[in-house]
């Protein structure tokens, strides 16, 4: 074949034209810069004549754009339907397309004018929406203040709280000592992206003087805790782990820091999140896994997980769209919930994806995840996906009428202490059809994160990402993806919710909390798990005199919607007689010649390891 065609300006042998042209074409169309005649509509909105030294292209001959056309699997159309296309996405869907963004996109982030199109997890007629009634906690007695600020730092909320209820400590005693801490270890964890020392010891003194006249506020009162830095705080940064927005003060209360206020927690920090919610990459470095610090923490709840897990912080608040909860929690060893879709509102937080994005704590144990669930749950009147949903009191639930499967990536131990605490446990396996669950979440996900940052895309700001093959590229593909066909994905996922319905025939089931399959099938049906320890492997070619570094081990519990009682009350069970979630990572004592010793345990505050610098 030979000849040329006009690119560009230049001239090209038509072999190679054909691709070039088609993907050239597919950026203006993609970045709405359409071109007809002598004339164009830039993004201004104005029609300007060609001569203005913008590129340009004449498209009265379609059959280039059946080239782009193929591009979105839809090469079927006849030259008359694709002049009548062309006619109708310059006169009507590019204005109706550029007044929508005007509109609800000049503003990245999503968290204003949520979409009405909502995601309702719930399994059939029999869900009633009514107010949960407050859990009943157990009752701690004969707990004594231990002698070491180490051996407080790894008390549990509910024993955190009777020290202060008994006057054994105070919260700004508390407040001091996880301060201490966070600014202790952040220099190797790199876990911290704010420090609210001026705010929480202003609610440490209210909470101290609150106890003093007679008034407690139950287990949270007085206890210190982070949040990830997708929260919004007024008068504090709210970054997004975004090189972007570091400077970022949002003039908003997140309604779930409002809840843990009310309930009398004490905010000491705001912890990194992966840059945009993604991953455990941000502007400041990239964070550890207090287990095993030549690791990272995966992300995207990266700072709640290795501050929790490092005892820096007594609990934390993390999101997931889709493995932020449970991959940094396995990762790190802590005990941490992925709710049900909609149980925790989200107002104040910036918003990936608004029918998957869930808010979870991370604890050290089940029951502090129970007690933070019963804090945070409920109704937020600003965002439309939450709900009173009715949760049975996980402290009441009497697991010997459970029947509970376990799949074959389940790990036994957890099997075998249930099965001896009188639960039923069976083999399972989960049946659907449906063969792209992935690609599922990833239209979903995709798209509706590029409606959050479009304005971020076409400024060209995603230019500066940390990471450019995460965000930058998935969204650049879902500027691609025909609304038709984001259509149909949620279609199959309606498919996928109704065939994991139909195969739950268990109360509960335990598996693996990160393979990578049910990690999407999870946030597709909005299901809750729990991540829980399970022990403990060797690192990888330790050191030649060994080390203290270690892998952890997890499993997760996962419960149908509205039943994260289940699944707690399950955990509650394993970690009554086991100690995997009591353990204590080695990040002050790595062992004998191991070198990382010394860079760390010596360090003084502020100060960068040698080994690990701060970035």
């Amino acid at each position: 074949m030979g000849g040329t065609v006009m690119f560009g300006g230049a001239l090209l042998p038509t072999s190679l034209s054909l691709l070039w042209y088609c993907l050239y074409l597919l950026f203006l169309l993609s970045s709405n810069r359409l071109l007809a005649g002598t004339g164009a509509i830039m993004d201004s909105g104005e029609y300007r004549h060609k001569n203005s030294g913008e590129c340009s292209v004449k498209i009265n001959d379609v059959s280039p754009l059946k080239c782009a056309f193929a591009i979105f699997d839809a090469d079927f159309f006849n030259d008359t339907k694709i002049a009548e296309i062309k006619k109708g996405a310059i006169e009507l869907n590019i204005p109706i397309s550029r007044a929508n963004r005007k509109l609800v996109a000049s503003t990245n982030g999503g968290l204003h004018d949520p979409s009405y199109l909502v995601f309702n997890p719930d399994w059939g007629s029999e869900q009633v929406q009514r107010k949960s009634k407050r859990f009943r906690y157990p009752s701690l007695s004969g707990i004594q203040r231990p002698e070491s600020e180490e051996d407080i730092a790894y008390m549990t909320v509910l024993e955190l709280g009777e020290l202060i209820k008994t006057k054994q400590i105070t919260s700004e005693e508390l407040t001091r000592i996880f301060l201490h801490r966070l600014k202790r270890y952040n220099h190797v964890l790199e876990a911290v992206i704010t420090y609210t020392d001026e705010l929480a010891y202003k609610q440490a003194k209210e909470a101290d003087e609150m106890l003093a006249q007679g008034i407690y506020l139950g287990p949270l009162h007085g206890i210190p805790y982070g949040l990830k830095d997708i929260i919004a705080v007024p008068q504090y940064k709210t970054t997004w782990g975004s090189t972007t927005f570091k400077d970022q003060v949002l003039d908003i209360e997140a309604s779930v820091y409002k809840k843990l206020k009310s309930a009398g927690a004490v905010l000491v920090a705001k912890l990194v999140t992966g840059s945009l919610a993604y991953d455990d990459i941000w502007f400041g470095g990239r964070t550890r896994n207090p287990w095993n610090i030549e690791e990272y923490s995966t992300g995207s709840s990266a700072g709640p997980a290795a501050s929790t897990s490092a005892g820096i912080v007594p609990f934390a608040i993390g999101s997931e769209t889709c493995g932020s909860i449970t991959y940094p929690a396995a990762r790190c060893g802590v005990t941490a919930l992925r709710p049900t879709f909609g149980a925790v509102g989200r107002t104040g937080v910036m918003s990936i994806s608004e029918s998957l994005d869930k808010l979870g704590p991370f604890c050290r144990s089940a029951v502090d995840c129970a007690i933070i669930l019963d804090a945070i749950l409920g109704k937020d009147p600003d965002d439309l996906s939450s709900r009173d949903i009715s949760l049975d009191d996980p402290f009441l639930v009497d697991i010997t009428n459970l029947t509970v499967g376990y799949l074959d990536d389940a790990e036994m131990e957890v099997v075998h202490v249930l099965e001896s605490k009188g639960v039923k446990m069976v083999p399972f396996e989960l049946n659907y059809t449906v063969d792209d669950v992935q690609g599922i979440l990833n239209f979903t996900m995709d798209v509706d994160m590029l409606a959050h940052f479009d304005e971020w895309q076409r400024s060209g700001e995603d230019d500066s990402y940390e990471a450019q093959e995460q965000w930058p590229v998935e969204l650049r593909r879902a500027r691609m993806i025909p609304a038709v066909d984001y259509v149909q994905a949620q279609r199959a996922r309606g498919k996928l919710v109704r065939e994991i319905r139909e195969s739950f025939s268990v109360d509960a089931f335990i598996g693996n909390a990160t393979d990578w399959e049910k990690v999407c099938i999870g946030n597709l049906v909005g299901m809750p798990v729990l991540v829980v320890p399970t022990g403990f492997a060797k690192i990888s070619d330790p050191p030649p005199h060994g080390t203290r570094r270690r892998t952890t081990i997890t499993t997760g519990i996962y419960a149908p919607p509205n039943h994260d009682h289940i699944a707690l009350a399950l955990a509650m069970a394993y970690q009554s007689v086991t100690t995997h979630h009591r353990q204590r990572p080695p990040i002050d004592d790595l062992g004998r010649n191991d070198l990382m010793l010394d860079s760390i345990s010596a360090q003084p505050d502020h100060q960068c390891s040698e080994t690990i610098p701060c970035l």
